[in-house]
């Protein structure tokens, strides 16, 4: 699984064409992403874009053009990370308009967010938002079925099968962190707090086999 940033930076500079004509790589984000209806590169396309980059990346999409629309994609996050979604409102606050990118950081001061995204100044680009706009940030999760791997794997291990148990930690609302492969502290301490939740596990941070027949039961209630 590819991230977001790994897919959208690639395409920084894809800008619409004045007048007549339509840039065909905006048209292929929409058709690539099955917003058929989308015949020009005029039509406000930040949430266009961000569908096609998740899409690429093997990440659930919010499958609609409204910016605001991945306010009910993935999982909410309070200190997001390079590669996080953030969602702004525009106009006013309880309007349908808004702007969805990839979050890259604060200013020094705090006041603005810097985001890759579409429809940015008409093209792919970096651009400053006000923080004071920000209606919410979101980790995405992985849109393949989560299938979980053998035990054991504990602080350190790395590989496909960290990756898995970091995607289904965050399936089940617990934050690893980015799904790296890499079993670091943040995904050592996701896994307690999930172990905490079971009277009948050992909180240890280690991913063993009582772990994973409970992360199983919990994402088949989840499907």
């Amino acid at each position: 699984m590819k991230n977001l940033l790994t897919v959208a930076i690639n395409e920084i500079g894809v800008k619409e064409i004045k007048g007549s004509k339509h840039n065909e790589r905006i048209l292929e984000y929409a058709k690539e992403s099955h917003f058929s209806w989308v015949k020009d590169d005029e039509t406000a396309w930040c949430s266009i874009f961000l569908n096609w980059v998740a899409k690429q990346a093997g990440l659930v999409t919010s499958k609609s053009a409204a910016a605001r629309s991945w306010l009910n994609v993935g999982f909410e996050v309070q200190n997001p990370e390079p590669g996080d979604v953030v969602v702004f409102w525009r106009k006013s606050l309880s309007s349908h308009f808004g702007h969805v990118g990839i979050y890259l950081g604060y200013s020094s001061d705090g006041s603005r967010v810097y985001v890759l995204g579409g429809n940015q100044g008409d093209s792919v680009s970096i651009s400053g938002y006000g923080a004071d706009r920000i209606l919410g940030f979101r980790r995405l999760t992985s849109a393949s079925s989560t299938s979980l791997p053998p035990s054991p794997l504990r602080k350190g291990s790395k590989g496909a099968n960290v990756v898995k148990i970091q995607d289904a930690l965050k399936t089940l609302g617990f934050n690893p962190g980015t799904s790296d492969g890499d079993f670091g502290p943040r995904t050592k301490a996701a896994l307690e707090q999930l172990q905490a939740t079971s009277l009948d596990l050992s909180v240890t941070g280690i991913y063993n086999a009582e772990t994973k027949k409970f992360m199983e039961e919990l994402l088949a209630d989840k499907n």
